[in-house]
């Protein structure tokens, strides 16, 4: 697993979104991986500071393991309450069911805006992220980590 810089992100995105010939399945991912970072603004080394605030909770990266927290590597475009053998709230996991919750932009904004009020009943006692810039960077941060 690495951290790759965020504009090597989206020229793979758009390289593999211009392909001509792909198979089925690279399609497939190519567009939830896309998908999944589609409107990102922010900026991976600013996010690398405000990602700080999770730590205590959370592991990203190479050999990351879930704490009190899931681990966070490859987050966005992945399916909330995905992480094996974490306990999920059972808030968050009939949100993931019955709105069929990904991890993209537009979601992880929304759940680091107030954790609570996006999903009532998580275990996640964190208050929240106020401020729009910090959101943005440290989901950029977090698109940074794949395997």
């Amino acid at each position: 697993m690495k951290r790759l810089p965020l504009l090597c992100i989206a020229l793979a995105l758009n390289v593999l979104a211009g392909s001509a010939v792909v198979a089925q399945s690279t399609d497939t991912a190519s567009a939830a991986a896309e998908s999944a970072v589609a409107g990102l603004t922010g900026d991976a080394d600013a996010g690398a500071k405000v990602f700080r605030k999770c730590k205590a909770c959370h592991e990203i990266g190479e050999g990351a393991k879930s704490k009190a927290g899931p681990m966070l590597t490859n987050i966005l475009g992945r399916a909330a309450g995905a992480v094996e053998d974490f306990g999920y709230s059972s808030a968050l996991m009939k949100k993931a069911t019955d709105e069929e919750l990904v991890w993209d932009v537009e979601t992880l904004e929304a759940f680091l805006t107030k954790p609570k009020t996006y999903i009532k009943g998580t275990k996640m006692s964190f208050a929240g992220l106020r401020k729009e810039k910090d959101r943005a960077n440290v989901i950029a941060y977090l698109a940074g980590f794949t395997e």
